[in-house]
Protein backbone atom coordinates (compact mmCIF):
# COMPACT_ATOMS: atom_id res chain seq x y z
CA UNK A 1 0.00 0.00 0.00
CA UNK A 2 1.71 3.28 -0.97
CA UNK A 3 2.74 6.00 1.98
CA UNK A 4 1.85 9.55 1.58
CA UNK A 5 3.22 12.59 3.42
CA UNK A 6 1.17 15.01 4.57
CA UNK A 7 1.99 18.34 6.63
CA UNK A 8 -0.57 19.56 9.25
CA UNK A 9 -1.02 23.87 8.79
CA UNK A 10 -1.69 24.20 12.40
CA UNK A 11 1.20 22.45 13.98
CA UNK A 12 3.67 22.05 11.56
CA UNK A 13 4.02 18.38 12.04
CA UNK A 14 4.98 16.14 9.19
CA UNK A 15 3.36 13.07 8.82
CA UNK A 16 3.08 9.64 7.00
CA UNK A 17 -0.12 7.44 5.96
CA UNK A 18 -0.48 4.35 4.21
CA UNK A 19 -3.59 4.42 1.97
CA UNK A 20 -5.10 2.78 -1.02
CA UNK A 21 -4.19 4.78 -3.96
CA UNK A 22 -7.90 5.94 -4.62
CA UNK A 23 -8.10 7.37 -1.35
CA UNK A 24 -4.75 9.60 -1.90
CA UNK A 25 -6.24 12.92 -1.82
CA UNK A 26 -8.72 12.48 0.58
CA UNK A 27 -8.23 14.73 3.79
CA UNK A 28 -6.00 13.42 6.56
CA UNK A 29 -6.15 14.33 10.30
CA UNK A 30 -2.65 14.81 11.84
CA UNK A 31 -1.56 13.03 14.55
CA UNK A 32 -2.12 16.04 16.60
CA UNK A 33 -6.40 16.13 16.10
CA UNK A 34 -5.99 18.97 13.80
CA UNK A 35 -7.29 18.30 10.19
CA UNK A 36 -6.15 21.60 8.53
CA UNK A 37 -3.23 19.56 6.62
CA UNK A 38 -1.85 19.17 3.06
CA UNK A 39 -0.51 16.41 1.20
CA UNK A 40 3.42 16.95 0.22
CA UNK A 41 4.63 16.07 -3.44
CA UNK A 42 7.03 12.64 -2.65
CA UNK A 43 9.91 11.84 -4.18
CA UNK A 44 10.76 8.61 -4.85
CA UNK A 45 14.22 6.96 -3.98
CA UNK A 46 15.91 4.98 -6.26
CA UNK A 47 18.78 3.41 -5.58
CA UNK A 48 22.34 3.18 -8.26
CA UNK A 49 23.97 5.27 -10.18
CA UNK A 50 23.19 7.21 -13.44
CA UNK A 51 24.81 6.65 -16.42
CA UNK A 52 24.49 8.00 -20.26
CA UNK A 53 22.85 6.78 -22.20
CA UNK A 54 25.00 4.09 -25.39
CA UNK A 55 24.22 3.95 -29.07
CA UNK A 56 22.60 0.81 -29.81
CA UNK A 57 24.07 1.20 -33.09
CA UNK A 58 22.02 -1.35 -36.10
CA UNK A 59 19.92 1.78 -36.76
CA UNK A 60 20.95 4.27 -39.78
CA UNK A 61 23.05 6.96 -37.72
CA UNK A 62 23.86 4.46 -34.95
CA UNK A 63 25.63 2.09 -37.48
CA UNK A 64 27.67 4.57 -38.92
CA UNK A 65 25.45 5.38 -42.37
CA UNK A 66 24.90 8.70 -41.84
CA UNK A 67 27.95 10.25 -42.80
Amino acid sequence: MPRYEFRCRACGETFELSRPMAEANDPAECPHGHDDTVKLLSTVGVGGVAQAPRPAGGGCCGGGCCG
